[in-house]
């Protein structure tokens, strides 16, 4: 593994994180602010830092598969501690262990956080906050890839390492190509978005930090009581929208745009999709009446917008979670372990999985009953090789089992049950918000021991680079035939 390839494209990583830090400098320079200083003097160490390498390295255009994945991992790691330097010089709350927490849960868009009083931070510093779930919503390393050189082979190696093959179903193109439309669909819906929530009420600052939690499907909120704040039925109903927009495949967005066959309204997934989460908000609008928690239509507009907002791993809150039936709770569970679809900016399993998962149990029922019958699989009449199928299938295993692990060792920590397993299940979906009174979806992760705070960072880096990505960096550098 050639360390010096791999540093000059971990620098074009913190360049393009040099970039925003730039524009947040710029924002609380405007302003006066306390956040000068921090964001300006990171954003020049990650400028030296980040030219170093393309000074100093020749060019290459040849990757080893092993270096891409390298790249992609060493990436969302560096991002994310360079990422909290603004933080932690800032000060206030931001320890080292709190300021490497919120910089991770604002890549993987997680959303979860540490602040008990979000409002006190400069707005240099909220922007920051904000731009690290843009940035992070599309992919640190996909936004390296549109501003790469020529070097196709190089773009080719990181982008495998980058993106799941279930999710390149709905794309029949280059990567180049996927990648520039990824980037479309994603800047265009963000700037939509800004603009009705600007007509709607919000200020512009806060409409755009809004647009990019919303898109990226990561939940910072420039509220202490996030969206709830607002008290806006029609604000909540376009964030719900932009949520599950920002849930779907980008390829089948892009698809019904330009009218093509294979669309959103076409796709068996998204239908079923679709149908799962409407099931869902009329269970818990059901128990929300039936225990007269509210009328029927308090419970169905708050109902709709926590299940979006959990099944897409954005985390927005307009109410309080911790006080609903427990029934509420369980489903409200589910929802963020099965999360939105494979080709967005969520986590968790990914609903595609587990539509495979019942298709893949419902062809072994058949394969038992007829031995000697050959079945296939299909996902919007695309055939799913068998490679793909045992990859999804590890996956859902090695998941849950990552999710058992992080409980146990919270428990150990004598945190109590609900606050362990609804955290790893927050975190490693990159979620945001728990449930209970600690996390909760009006809560915080500040009173946490650091150690806990470090295994749900760790949790969010797996989520987001989907888990397997890290396990073959971890034997490629231990193999020693490799």
């Amino acid at each position: 593994m050639r360390v010096s390839v791999i540093a000059k494209y971990l620098g074009f990583v913190l360049l393009f994180n040099a970039l925003f830090m730039y524009i947040s400098s710029v924002i609380s320079i405007f302003l006066r602010e306390t956040s000068i200083t921090p964001l300006l003097y990171s954003a020049i160490l990650c400028t030296i830092v980040g030219v170093f390498p393309q000074i100093f390295v020749e060019k290459t255009e040849e990757l080893k598969p092993h270096e891409g994945i390298a790249i992609s991992v060493l990436g969302w790691i560096l991002t994310c501690i360079v990422g909290s330097i603004p933080y932690f010089m800032w000060g206030g709350e931001f320890t080292l262990t709190n300021a490497i927490f919120e910089s991770t849960a604002g890549y993987t868009t997680t959303g979860s956080t540490i602040l008990t009083n979000i409002e006190m931070l400069p707005k240099g510093l909220l922007f920051w906050r904000s731009a690290t779930h843009f940035i992070g919503g599309m992919g640190i390393i996909l936004f390296v890839l549109l501003i790469l050189p020529n070097a196709k082979a190089a773009r080719t190696s990181i982008y495998r390492s980058e993106v799941s093959g279930l999710s390149m179903l709905n794309f029949q193109m280059r990567m180049r190509e996927i990648v520039r439309i990824i980037g479309i669909v994603y800047a265009s819906l963000i700037l939509a978005e800004t603009i009705i929530l600007w007509a709607l009420g919000m200020t512009f600052f806060d409409a755009i930090c809004h647009s990019f939690g919303t898109l990226a499907t990561g939940g910072f909120s420039t509220k202490n009581t996030s969206i709830a704040f607002y008290n806006n039925i029609w604000i909540e109903i376009t964030i719900s929208f932009f949520m599950l927009l920002g849930g779907m495949h980008f390829g089948l967005i892009y698809a019904t745009i330009t009218g093509r066959k294979q669309n959103l309204f076409t796709s068996d997934v998204v239908k079923t999709y679709l149908a799962i989460i409407f099931i869902g908000i009329l269970f818990i609008s059901f128990k929300l009446v039936n225990d007269h928690v509210y009328n029927w239509g308090e419970a169905f507009r708050h109902a709709s917008f926590q299940v979006v907002s959990l099944v897409t791993t954005t985390g927005f809150a307009t109410v309080d979670t911790s006080v609903w039936p427990m029934f509420t709770i369980v489903v409200l569970i589910y929802f963020s372990i099965q999360c939105a679809m494979i080709g967005s900016t969520t986590g968790g399993l990914k609903f595609d999985r587990v539509y495979l998962f019942f298709q893949t149990f419902l062809k072994q029922i058949k394969q038992t009953k007829h031995p000697n019958a050959v079945y296939v699989l299909k996902m919007d009449k695309t055939l799913i090789s068998s490679d793909i199928e045992l990859q999804s299938m590890v996956y859902i295993i090695v998941y849950l089992v990552i999710l058992l692990i992080s409980t146990l060792a919270l428990s150990a920590m004598d945190i109590d049950l609900i606050t362990s397993f609804s955290g790893s299940v927050a975190t490693l979906g990159t979620i945001g918000p728990g449930f209970g009174k600690t996390i909760g979806s009006m809560g915080n992760f500040s009173t946490l021991p650091d150690a806990a705070k470090y295994i749900f960072s760790t949790n969010m880096l797996l989520g987001r680079l989907e888990i397997m990505n890290v396990i073959v960096l971890l034997v490629s550098l231990t193999d020693k035939n490799k």
